[in-house]
Formats: C-alpha cells, structure tokens, sequence
C-alpha cells in the first residue's frame, strides 16, 4: 500500500466518528511524511543524489565561511599593521629622527 493509500484508508477510518489515539497519531504521522516529500520534491530534492547534493552544499558553505573567516582576519592584520607602522612614523616625525637618517 502506497503513503497516499495509506493516508487516504486512515483519513476513511476517521470520517464521521471519534477516532482512538493510534489512528490519530498514524493519521498525523502519515500526512506529516506526505508533506515532507511533497516539500522536498518542490525543492527538487526527491531523488537519490539529494543526500550527497546537501553534503557538497554544506561543504561548500563551510568553506565559503572559513574563507570569509581567513579573509577578515588578514584585513584586520594589515589594519593594525598599518597603524602601527603610522605611529612609528609619527614618533620619528615627532623626535625629529628623519635628519638623522637624511642626512
């Protein structure tokens, strides 16, 4: 028996009367999966290959984020660099040590 059949019987069984905690749990259970797989299959995501296609998508969004990670770490480096070398400079401005070195 297919999902939809299944889910059709357990939604015939619950017609018209008070149904017990089992059918309603097989009820809910059934058209829950029922959803899914319709969800999944808009997505495109239905076919044998969709698990190894969202292992590579969560690889590749890992390191898309390391590489941002790597990526802002170096700017910051250079940033601070930068203003260090700066403050050097400004030091050598300020005691006047760029005669010394000219000349």
């Amino acid at each position: 028996m297919t999902n939809d059949a299944l889910l059709a019987t357990l939604v015939a069984q619950a017609d018209g009367r008070v149904i017990d905690v089992v059918t309603l749990r097989a009820l809910v259970e059934e058209s829950s999966q029922s959803g899914a797989r319709r969800a999944l299959g808009a997505l495109g995501l239905d076919d044998a290959r969709a698990r190894r296609d969202m292992d590579e998508l969560r690889e590749l969004l890992s390191a898309w984020r390391d590489a941002k990670r790597t990526a802002w770490r170096a700017v910051v480096t250079w940033l601070v660099r930068i203003a260090l070398a700066m403050l050097l400079i400004g030091i050598a401005v300020k005691l006047r040590l760029t005669d010394l070195v000219s000349g």
